[in-house]
């Protein structure tokens, strides 16, 4: 079957600088390393420039690892039940050796959000759970920011599709491009330099958190009565951050959040989603979780629950929080008003939390702490990390002192 092609829908030069930013800017890729690529097979045409400009900026080899829509779904109408428990360890130990090796890592995300809506529950949740446990090794090089790594994205029309459901599929392409490039700065004359531009401005904001070194958060809105303790000796990052190999890359291609780690054991009360998330081709919609002890007891949500009980019986971990992010309501990617049912755009249209594993580079001197050392400080360990927005327009924050004193952070959504 020959796939359908949009791509002259999609702005050529916006689509190079797109593949140059991510290169330049989202991994600073190095001389002499190695590119382990993933991509859904549509993205072809960003592969594509990708790869060219990786070389050109001396890469020594790109070897890619493509997605499909429909072999992913002929898994769950064809396979047999206990294939729903395998995954390919051998392909993720292959990446682990890569980053071990000092491999940069780049994702293409840009997947039908809605792609397993219709399967058997059970059997997404078994193959996700399968998928994290082959998957950790390589995994863990990721979020202990051993390597320089990056995720950009591609404007797949299944996706487009669900964006923009009332417009023709080549308009809903070119849209949601357009909306892409935009968040992605790369509708600019000089993208690289306006990365350089928002990179100091996200510095200044976590740079002031740093300084105000709060014990925890409150969070307050419909729905949400939130305190999420902070670990100790967390810090917060945002922007572009240097990995333990020396390079300085913007793992987030776009990013409006400042970040960090809140104390596994130290959360306490509810909170109420304020987007949906799209998780692995399930949407999971109005989430509503209580915590007490820093786990969560109690979760609902009205569309995807099966789901969302599923991901939280992962592990033990992933009742627990490994990040808090701060984002105002105004960025560019809120403003737009677009819903993009991807959680690296819809992540920085809103305040957030992530179920499950910590960075450890959000940690005083993360890169010298041991395992066991970010766990007695609080920090959460977990095959899991899944992001979910919980700000908008009508949530305060408020930070609290070691004291108890408080401080304003953010009124309706906005820094104070």
């Amino acid at each position: 079957m020959t796939l359908p092609d949009y791509s002259a829908s999609i702005d050529p030069t916006k689509l190079n600088k797109l593949a140059e930013v991510a290169i330049k800017v989202g991994l600073q890729l190095q001389k002499g390393q190695d590119l382990v690529l993933t991509a859904p097979l549509v993205a072809v045409p960003l592969v594509r420039l990708i790869t060219a400009h990786a070389y050109k900026a001396g890469a020594s080899t790109v070897t890619t690892f493509y997605s499909d829509e429909e072999t992913t779904l002929a898994r769950y109408r064809h396979g047999h039940d206990e294939s729903f428990d395998r995954a390919p360890n051998w392909l993720y130990d292959g990446m682990a050796k890569a980053y071990e090796n000092g491999a940069a890592r780049l994702a293409i995300s840009g997947d039908n959000p809605m792609l397993l809506a219709s399967e058997d529950p059970a059997k997404v949740g078994r193959a996700n759970k399968a998928t994290s446990i082959a998957y950790k090794p390589a995994l863990e090089h990721i979020s202990n920011f051993d390597i320089n790594w990056n995720i950009c994205s591609y404007p797949n029309p299944s996706w487009a599709k669900l964006v923009f459901p009332d417009l023709p599929i080549e308009e809903a392409v070119r849209k949601l491009a357009d909306a892409i490039f935009a968040a992605s700065r790369v509708d600019r004359e000089d993208p690289v330099t306006a990365w350089a531009e928002h990179n100091a401005e996200l510095k200044k904001r976590s740079s002031w958190l740093n300084g105000e070194r709060f014990a925890a958060l409150h969070f307050t809105g419909p729905g949400t009565d939130l305190t999420v303790g902070l670990a100790d000796g967390h810090e917060w990052h945002g922007g572009a951050s240097t990995a333990k190999n020396g390079v300085t890359c913007n793992p987030n291609i776009p990013t409006e959040e400042v970040f960090t780690t809140p104390h596994a054991l130290k959360v306490e009360g509810h909170v109420s989603s304020t987007k949906p998330l799209s998780h692995q081709g399930t949407l999971i919609d109005n989430i509503q979780v209580r915590f007490e002890g820093g786990r969560i007891v109690e979760a609902k949500a009205s569309k995807g629950e099966a789901v969302l009980n599923k991901v939280l019986d992962t592990d033990e971990g992933a009742r627990r929080l490994g990040e808090v992010a701060l984002v105002p309501h105004s960025s560019p990617i809120s403003a737009s008003g677009v819903l993009f049912y991807n959680t690296l755009f819809d992540e920085n249209a809103s305040c957030h939390i992530a179920l499950g594993q910590c960075y450890s580079k959000c940690f005083l001197d993360g890169a010298s702490l041991s395992q066991d050392q970010i766990k007695a400080q609080g920090g959460n360990s977990s095959l899991i990390h899944i992001d979910w927005m919980i700000g908008s327009d009508k949530v305060d924050i408020d930070g609290i002192r070691a004291d108890g004193s408080k401080v304003p952070v953010m009124r309706k959504g906005e820094w104070a």
